[in-house]
């Protein structure tokens, strides 16, 4: 198969990248390095298999490169490029979010429509459903987000579900619950409490701390892409998560245990936008997908904490966020 990923330099478009080259697919990564953070973290995310003979990387934006010449002979489209942040999508910062969640993926099924493509799957978030009315909660569940990056990534979901009724375009949606593990962006939970751990700095804790996630590994969500585009049903959207629902609080002791350091934790106000509690019911993608998670929270932080490690030795000195590359 030849897949194009979006994004591919992030997070988990990085981790999708090396696993369908090594199962002997072709990959066309697109990406163009914004400056949520610091681009130099992302180009290192290429450095594993960017000389790969089977991977060829395009520099572009998604809002205003051409893209059908992109897709030609393409079998499945891995959508994964976003402007991520609940936090940072309220105020000025929104035309950003609107430009680069939901106009560039107009753009993306626009040109999609006028090839034969195997499956287009498109990275959703829980961000969509807000302050669940239930727990677990199912993909039936009333959509509420409330964020405006919430909002974004519900908009572009919805357009690929009438590009897929109104054009074909095999679309499907997976919804991500609280991804984590190596690579994460430096403005995630994980990344963030990880790393004053082991610096020894402040661990801020937005609310009380007993706001509960449902954490997934970030090898549970390529292999629930890489099922879906197998098997997923066009038009559907799959909630995709992790095996452990627990507080912050019960993340930070066990990440504690794993470091071998004790937090020093800065409780302030809850910030806007976050939601209490999430929870999601996958027996969907079960049934559908054949998914299942296979990496439990201590087993993943653990992999997380030894990245970590390796990227302030790599980069020793720099004590601060805005101080590494």
């Amino acid at each position: 198969m030849r897949a194009l990923i979006t994004g591919v330099a992030g997070f988990i478009g990085s981790h999708l990248a090396e696993a369908l080259l090594a199962q002997g697919h072709a990959v066309v990564g697109l990406d163009c390095f914004t400056d949520y953070y610091d681009p130099a973290l992302k180009r290192h995310n290429l450095t594993g298999f960017q000389s790969h003979p089977a991977f060829q990387f395009i520099q572009a934006d998604l809002v205003a490169a051409d893209l059908s010449p992109l897709l030609r002979d393409v079998d499945w489209v891995f959508h994964q490029a976003a402007q991520a942040g609940v936090r940072a999508s309220w105020g000025k910062r929104f035309d950003v979010y609107t430009k680069d969640n939901v106009l560039a993926t107009q753009r993306l099924l626009e040109a999609a429509k006028d090839h034969p493509l195997r499956k287009l799957v498109y990275a959703s978030s829980s961000s969509i459903y807000g302050d669940a009315e239930s727990f677990p909660t199912p993909e039936t569940a009333l959509p509420r987000p409330l964020s405006p990056y919430g909002v974004t990534k519900l908009a572009a979901e919805h357009l690929c579900y009438l590009y897929w009724r109104n054009y074909g375009v095999p679309t499907v949606s997976l919804r991500y619950f609280s991804v984590y593990g190596p690579r994460q962006r430096p403005d995630m939970a994980f990344h963030k409490f990880g790393r004053a751990l082991l610096q020894g700095d402040p661990i801020a804790i937005y609310g009380d701390g007993r706001q509960t996630r449902d954490f997934t590994f970030v090898s549970d969500v390529v292999r629930a892409n890489l099922l879906a585009a197998e098997h997923g049903q066009a038009g559907e959207a799959y909630n995709i998560r992790g095996g452990a629902r627990v507080s912050l609080l019960e993340t930070l002791k066990l990440l504690e245990h794993i470091s071998q350091r004790t937090a020093n934790a800065d409780f302030q106000s809850a910030e806007r936008g976050d939601a209490r509690h999430t929870a999601a019911d996958i027996s969907k993608a079960q049934e559908q997908l054949g998914y299942q998670p296979a990496v439990d929270l201590p087993t993943g932080l653990a992999a997380e904490v030894a990245w970590l490690e390796q990227l302030l030795t790599r980069y020793t000195g720099a004590t601060t966020l805005n101080a590494l590359p």
